[in-house]
């Protein structure tokens, strides 16, 4: 590798970016940036339930294609957490790296398939409400097939969940989208996980978004959603807005 590019991840990994990297959805997308591309992305992302409202304000994402179906991520936030009839904490919140590296191209017959594991850091202060206590590790994969201007993606894998009380756990998602025109592609996702700390039921969510270009550089991202299943302990209502920049 270049050593400008080492340089380049070296300052990615330094930077305080967080986020969720299938923006604006939880269903993660197995497309990887061009080599020797960007993306940046900065982002408000909040969830309600009975016990308060957390999310992230200002979040932030950077996308790198290293080489051709190659990407690397980071990602990072201020956190914030406000418990029901308490004061909100802030702080910054644990980082994510991640990678993409595509294993099948897709063509006519056969779907585009990518491994998309993440690690996250725990930076956050997880007594706080600001993090998640202790380091994840997600092992997954997500694949794609496109119809002219149909699109639909799944994204399964498993969360090695450390930390107090945290429990290892199962995500899927499935989202599909269709292109209105050169600016509105409009989406919707449902997804669902097994518990993630002890004594936590299984939650099943939706949500509903999509993307408006205003060039092939800038566009806006957005989504909002809640819980089908145990929506009062995980998701009364989520929304999450974006904006991304690439070059």
């Amino acid at each position: 590798m270049k050593p400008g590019l080492w340089a380049v991840l070296g300052a990615l990994a330094l930077s305080p970016i967080s986020g969720r990297c299938g923006a604006p959805f939880e269903t993660d997308d197995p497309n990887t940036v061009a080599a020797g591309h960007f993306e940046l992305l900065v982002f408000y992302q909040g969830t309600l339930t009975a016990a308060g409202r957390s999310g992230s304000a200002p979040g932030f994402e950077a996308h790198f294609g290293a080489l051709d179906g190659l990407e690397l991520d980071v990602a990072g936030a201020l956190a914030f957490d406000t418990g029901a009839g308490a004061g909100t904490q802030w702080g910054y919140g644990d980082t994510t790296l991640g990678l993409k590296y595509r294993v099948i191209p897709e063509s006519e017959a056969v779907p585009l398939v990518s491994l998309v594991p993440k690690l996250t850091i725990p930076t956050g202060d997880g007594d706080r409400g600001l993090g998640n206590g202790g380091s994840q590790v997600f092992l997954a994969a997500s694949a794609q097939k496109t119809q002219g201007s149909f699109q639909t993606y799944g994204n399964a894998g498993y969360w090695i969940n450390n930390g107090p009380n945290n429990r290892n756990y199962w995500f899927f998602g499935w989202q599909a989208q269709y292109q209105f025109s050169d600016a509105w592609t409009i989406g919707a996702e449902i997804f669902h996980t097994t518990g993630q700390t002890t004594g936590e039921s299984p939650s099943t969510g939706f949500n509903v978004g999509g993307y408006y270009v205003f060039n092939p550089q800038r566009q806006l991202l957005f989504s909002a959603g809640r819980g089908m299943q145990n929506a009062a302990e995980t998701n009364r209502v989520s929304a999450y807005a974006g904006f991304q920049l690439s070059f």
